[in-house]
């Protein structure tokens, strides 16, 4: 039986090692109250056997939020999607997408594609442990799995394990021979058949992600798909889910660049007293901003060098804020 579907979210940002952490979820929910916000990808060693708080704590504003989880130990999976679950994360997604050769030997990310089987088990005890979405993240092939019959096959095995929500970079995954920076570009994207899974699936929520980077480019793919997924576009270019904001969600109540920036401060400062967090730890995640914008290399530059010195603080921000507002 299917889960029932309470993912129906357009827009998210993608989950993405090292980027996506708490600090940076709280920037993009300024910028954007309503995109569909993802964790970096946890494993399930990390939450059974390490500091469990730190890898699931967050701020409240960040909701809705998701937790990706990366594993292939279906008894491991429903524990720790049991903990996020009571965490009081919104969804929990299992990561059958990464390419690295680290998560390959775990058996964890894209590999998995290859023993839908094995990740319909995992599914299926997980959707057992929890009241909320239990979603997927893939590729629409591995090496030379790489057709319609292979991702139709895998998204069915999983859907008759009751998973109604996949989100699908649509561009296949190789496990050898590319580098995980090189497979975020490398082969070109086929939108064609995720569009074909969709229409082979109207019931489940059928997101799409890869290489999209303009808010036309959302619009055009919400004609087809349930939603729609950034990832390096919404790091590099954040304001980006500002634009998105009004287009999609017909919000027009969003902050400014500015208002943006200064709003950061106070949690700069809550961060640094509460939890000794470094200024740069934070910082490190707004440099994109102002892209496009008159006064953004200075910007760039700024937040790049200031929140490295010495007593850094909160006040980098206005510090750097001074540089835009003398170059526009």
């Amino acid at each position: 039986m299917l889960q029932a579907n309470k993912v129906k979210i357009p827009v998210s940002v993608a989950p993405m090692m090292d980027w996506t952490d708490r600090h940076c979820r709280y920037f993009h929910r300024l910028i954007s109250p309503n995109a569909l916000l993802y964790t970096e990808m946890v494993t399930t060693g990390a939450l059974i056997h390490g500091d469990r708080e730190r890898f699931l704590s967050y701020s409240e504003p960040e909701h809705p939020l998701a937790l990706q989880l990366g594993g292939s130990n279906p008894v491991d999976l429903a524990e720790c999607a049991k903990m996020g679950a009571d965490h009081g994360y919104d969804e929990i997604n299992l990561n059958c997408g990464c390419p690295s050769d680290r998560v390959q030997k775990g058996k964890i990310g894209a590999i998995m594609m290859k023993e839908p089987d094995e990740v319909a088990r995992c599914v299926e005890a997980m959707i057992k442990a929890v009241n909320i979405p239990v979603t997927v993240k893939c590729r629409i092939g591995v090496d030379d799995h790489d057709s319609f019959e292979f991702l139709n096959g895998f998204v069915s095995i999983l859907k008759d394990a009751g998973c109604a929500n996949f989100m699908i970079h649509a561009r296949k995954c190789w496990l050898q021979g590319l580098s995980p920076k090189e497979n975020r570009t490398i082969p070109e994207v086929n939108y064609e058949r995720v569009a074909a899974i969709k229409a082979a699936h109207p019931e489940l929520h059928i997101g799409v992600n890869g290489d999209i980077k303009t808010s036309a480019q959302v619009t055009e793919h919400l004609k087809t798909f349930d939603s729609a997924m950034l990832g390096r576009e919404a790091y590099q270019n954040p304001y980006i889910l500002a634009e998105l904001e009004k287009t999609v969600f017909g919000n027009d109540n969003v902050l400014s660049r500015i208002e943006v920036a200064r709003s950061m401060i106070p949690y700069i400062e809550h961060q640094m007293v509460d939890y000794g967090t470094p200024v740069k730890s934070i910082t490190r995640h707004m440099t994109g901003l102002f892209q496009g914008l008159a006064g953004a290399k200075k910007w760039r530059q700024l937040m790049s060098t200031l929140p490295h010195e010495d007593g850094a603080d909160a006040r980098v921000v206005e510090v750097a804020l001074e540089s835009v507002v003398n170059n526009q």
